[in-house]
Formats: C-alpha cells, sequence, structure tokens
C-alpha cells in the first residue's frame, strides 16, 4: 500500500508491503462533510450562540474589546473568523478600540510576514495587533494562585479590557485534553511563570493529563479558572479536516460552547488502537510540524499504538529547527534515563521553559526506538536528541526493519494529532 504523510507544506510518501500492514489509523474528520460553507458556519454559530447573548449585544458599551488569536503555531482560519468577528462586534458598537492579541504563550513572536499569511493583508494594515511576550514582566498582572498553587500572570491588554473574547480551533490535545476554550488564556496570553508551572513534571505525570481527558486532568482544571478569572467572556471555535477546512463552529460561552466543540471532535476522532512492532505518524504537516517541539503531539498517539521495544517514525518538517532553546538543550543533555531522572527532580515553581514536550519525548524514548524523518536538522543533532535520523518515511521504514526484521508489522497513523486513541 502507499500513503501520503503530511509533511510541511506537502506530502511524503511510504510504500509498506501489504504482508507487513497492521492497519491504518485516520480520524474520521475528512468523513464530514459540512452543507454550509465556512462562512456560513461561522455566521450561524455567532447568530446562535450556546449559553450565551449575541456577541454584537455583549459589545454594546463596551469601550476596549480584545480578541485573543492563535500564533502562527496553529491552523486557526482567522482569514476567515476574524473579519466575521470584527464584523459582529462594529454591528452592535462602531466605535468599539478592538486589539487583537496573538496568544503565543511561550512562543517566539509571530512575523509581520506571518500575521499576513494568517489574517490577510487588510487586517494587518488596519487593526491593532499585539503579540503575547512572556518572557517580559512588565506585560503582566498578578491575579492570584490557581487551583494547583501555580501563580497566575495575565497579560495586561487581556487584564484591562471591557470584553474578552477568543477565537481557536478544536483537537485533542495530548496533556491539556483538548486545544481550544480556556487555553486562549492559560498557556496563550499568560507569561512564562504561569505556564510552566501549569506545565509541570508533576502536573503532566498525572494519569489524567493525557488526551481526550478532561475530568480531574489538573492541566485542564487550571486553565479553566484562568479563563474565569480573566472574564473570558466569549468563545469561537471551529474544528478543522485534515486539509485545515472549516467543519463546524462552536460560539457562545467559554466552557459550554468547548464543551459541545468537545463532544463532535470526540464523535470524529475516536479510534481504536491498532499495535505493531511499527508506528509510522506526523503532526500533520505545517504549521503544527514546522519545529521539533511540537513533535509529541504524534508522538503520543503513537505510543498508544506501539508494542514495547518496538520503532515509531516520526516524520516533522522542522523549517524552524528544533523550536527553543531550552527545548534543544534539556534534549540533548544526555541520555533518556538521565533526562527523565532530571527532570523529575525540578519542583513546579522552577519548571523550565519547554521541559514540558521534552519530558513526552522522553516517556516515548524510554520504551522505543524513535526516527525522526525530516530534511532540516543535522545528524549530529538528531542524534544528541537521542534519535535516528532519516530523510525519508520508506528510508526510515527500511531503518526500522533492519532493527526489528522484514517481517516486522507497521501501523500507520498518518495524522497523529488528529487521532484520538481510546
Amino acid at each position: 500500500m502507499d500513503f501520503q504523510i503530511p509533511y510541511d507544506m506537502g506530502k511524503q510518501f511510504l510504500h509498506v508491503d501489504m504482508v507487513n500492514i497492521a492497519g491504518v489509523i485516520n480520524a474520521r474528520v475528512d468523513e464530514y462533510v459540512p452543507e454550509e460553507t465556512a462562512e456560513e458556519l461561522i455566521q450561524n454559530a455567532l447568530e446562535n450562540p450556546i449559553d450565551s447573548p449575541r456577541l454584537r449585544d455583549l459589545a454594546v458599551g463596551k469601550n476596549k474589546i480584545v480578541i485573543i488569536t492563535s500564533d502562527h503555531t496553529r491552523s486557526v482560519p482567522s482569514i476567515i473568523t476574524l473579519p466575521i468577528l470584527l464584523n459582529e462586534i462594529r454591528t452592535g458598537n462602531p466605535e468599539a478600540d478592538i486589539t487583537i492579541l496573538i496568544a503565543t504563550g511561550g512562543h517566539r513572536a509571530t512575523t509581520v510576514e506571518e500575521q499576513k499569511h494568517m489574517f490577510g493583508e487588510r487586517i494587518v494594515t488596519n487593526e491593532k495587533i499585539a503579540i503575547n511576550n512572556a518572557d517580559n514582566p512588565d506585560d503582566f498582572e498578578y491575579m492570584g494562585k490557581l487551583p494547583s498553587g501555580a501563580d497566575f500572570y495575565l497579560n495586561k491588554i487581556a487584564a484591562h479590557c471591557d470584553l474578552l473574547i477568543s477565537e481557536g480551533f478544536v483537537e485533542p490535545h495530548f496533556f491539556a485534553g483538548f486545544s481550544g476554550g480556556r487555553k486562549s488564556i492559560l498557556p496563550g496570553v499568560c507569561n512564562n511563570t504561569t505556564i510552566s508551572q501549569n506545565h509541570s513534571y508533576m502536573a503532566l505525570s498525572s494519569p489524567y493529563a493525557t488526551a481526550g481527558v478532561v475530568e480531574n486532568n489538573p492541566v485542564h482544571k487550571d486553565m479553566v479558572f484562568a479563563a474565569r478569572q480573566a472574564k473570558l467572556q466569549f468563545i469561537l471555535n471551529v474544528t478543522l479536516n485534515s486539509e485545515k477546512h472549516v467543519t463546524a463552529a462552536f460560539a457562545g460561552d467559554m466552557e459550554r460552547a468547548h464543551e459541545k466543540a468537545i463532544e463532535f471532535v470526540r464523535s470524529i476522532s475516536q479510534c481504536d488502537p491498532i499495535v505493531s512492532d511499527i508506528v509510522v505518524t506526523s503532526n500533520g504537516g505545517y504549521p503544527l510540524d514546522q519545529n521539533l517541539y511540537q513533535g509529541p503531539k504524534a508522538i503520543a498517539t503513537a505510543e498508544l499504538c506501539c508494542r514495547d521495544g518496538g520503532v515509531i517514525i516520526m516524520c516533522c518538517g522542522c523549517r524552524d529547527g528544533f523550536g527553543g532553546e531550552n527545548f534543544q538543550k534539556l534534549m540533548q543533555m544526555g541520555t533518556p534515563e538521565e533526562v527523565d531522572k532530571y527532570l523529575a527532580s525540578i519542583p513546579p515553581e522552577n519548571t523550565i521553559p519547554q521541559q514540558w514536550c521534552v519530558q513526552k519525548f522522553i516517556h516515548a524514548q524510554l520504551n522505543y526506538k524513535v526516527i525522526l524523518v525530516t530534511e532540516n536538522l543535522s545528524r549530529e543533532d538528531v542524534e544528541k536528541a537521542n534519535m535516528l535520523l532519516a530523510h525519508t518515511p520508506n528510508e526510515a521504514l527500511e531503518m526500522a526493519y533492519e532493527m526489528l526484521g522484514h517481517d516486522a508489522k507497521v501501523t500507520v497513523i498518518p495524522d497523529g494529532v488528529a487521532v484520538l486513541i481510546n
């Protein structure tokens, strides 16, 4: 069988002999085809908000309004959603002072060119845009303690507005349960202190801090609390298929609308595991695979389908390299056992920014061999990070056969981020 594996802005091709195929796992995101266009779905959601007045009504009498949106690492179709959101607000309040706040979390700043790609030139030219900078303490206001005991620092632009809303998209998330909703606040517009404590080794070690789980999830619990404290009053969240096209839209109350989106995502993403010797997967291509830092999202899915001692093949464009200095340093500081021991010794209040993705990578490396398929990292850097390098999925598969035998069984999960393993 021949497969197309999402990679950067295109595809890489994989051939697996029929005798080796254990199975293929695809979320049903492409099977659901809405009758309405993306614009119609979004407009209908705004006209029929869940447990909330219409946004245009909420905007009446508000002076400073902030729209939190995602950064360059996410596939939110802001070029479609933002004009509709802005029109809805200005219908209720034509004189509103609106700021679009880019929720970078702890990521680097979104460039102007990336903003134009995400929002369109008209919005970049005509609207007020701010970017969260988690490294600048002067940009944040202390909001108290989170349920975990973490200190909550919120971007002052979000803290000092009359109406706070957000847009995003919902998919399974490897330790927050699902993306979207409350995540626009934490980690989106928090500083590194808050993000790091929320993403501590202890929090991520909880059995509930995993994909598809929100109940009893300590990471999710902190995020919801932070969103309430920030007075996030209205959200617009969408779901996407493999081509990043909108399949559904949910608007209204931060918790209720997000819960409805989660129900929908479960219905099209949940799949049974197919356990085998080798698992081939990806982060779904650009923008999520633009660096290695995001890689654990798909690897966490692959782990659920790989036998102990098996091989995980991860296809990741990495056009932006490792994706962070702390991440690279920690990934390359020693063996998986040494790195895990070091991370486990760090108390939550001293959590190092970006260590959480290292923790999830190491969890896989302690149990499986990981082959990274990329053309944008050197062999030396990949091997220092305790992985093997291949330039194509077929090359990686041959390497895996050499390790496990040519009769090894293979599970293919083309987009490991979109799949929620039962």
